[in-house]
């Protein structure tokens, strides 16, 4: 998932795709330690879509304005 769409997102719908990610993290997890995980690098994938979606719920909080950050 790219940072622009997320983005695009309202808070309640990240606080939502936060938790449906966290889960299937957690089950990607369980089929890695029985072997039954057939792409081990969607683990690293989920992790950092996690990081990504906190990293705008604290911009948010915080009343950071990133957009402009990243034109200046």
């Amino acid at each position: 998932m790219k940072i622009k769409d997320i983005r695009n997102l309202t808070s309640e719908e990240l606080n939502k795709k936060l938790i449906d990610t966290r889960t299937e993290l957690f089950n990607l997890r369980f089929q890695h330690a029985t072997g039954n995980l057939a792409n081990p690098m969607l683990l690293n994938s989920l992790k950092k879509d996690i990081a990504k979606i906190k990293t705008v719920l604290t911009e948010r909080e915080l009343g950071i304005n990133s957009e402009k950050k990243a034109k200046a």
